[in-house]
């Protein structure tokens, strides 16, 4: 599954507009994002579509030198399951 970047976005589809998944942010500061909502279509739930969602949200921070308020639910979840989240909390 290809990973596009969007408007403050990394989604996965066709478009931005009908995206099967998508995870959003914001700019809080030059140093940190807060990741605000993650979306996955019903359909394609279960796949594992929001986690390489974040991943890449992750890479795209840490290329940017920034750090991520997690603000959603679930990156809010998965950064206290996943250890290597650690170092990119703000």
């Amino acid at each position: 599954m290809e990973i596009k970047k969007g408007n403050k976005s990394f989604y996965i589809g066709e478009n931005e507009d009908n995206a099967i998944g998508r995870i959003t942010y914001i700019v809080e500061s030059e140093s940190v994002i807060v990741a605000n909502h993650t979306y996955v279509s019903p359909e394609h739930r279960g796949k594992n579509i929001a986690k390489l969602l974040l991943d890449r949200l992750v890479e795209f921070a840490q290329d940017e030198s920034l750090k991520i308020r997690p603000q959603c639910s679930y990156v809010v979840r998965a950064f206290e399951k996943y250890k290597e989240y650690q170092n990119i909390i703000a």
